[in-house]
């Protein structure tokens, strides 16, 4: 498995904890009083998400950066 697939597999299993912890935040807060660790559990996949989710965001910029190919309206580039 290359890179890339390291990375998508990480966010889709972020995802699915994120959402997790979100709900299990739901349920504490309708019981009372959540603890602060219940609170902020959903920030470390929240982080991680961000961190992967860019670097797939950059993805297709960086590959069109490398193939050489520029973007812009046709005759400027030189």
């Amino acid at each position: 498995m290359n890179w890339n697939m390291w990375v998508r597999q990480i966010h889709r299993w972020t995802s699915i904890v994120f959402t997790g912890t979100v709900i299990a935040n739901f349920i504490a807060m309708g019981m009372g009083e959540p603890p602060a660790w219940v609170v902020y559990s959903p920030l470390p996949p929240l982080f991680l998400q961000l961190f992967t989710g860019l670097y797939m965001f950059v993805l297709p910029y960086a590959a069109k950066w490398r193939s050489g190919q520029r973007t812009g309206a046709p005759g400027l580039n030189g």
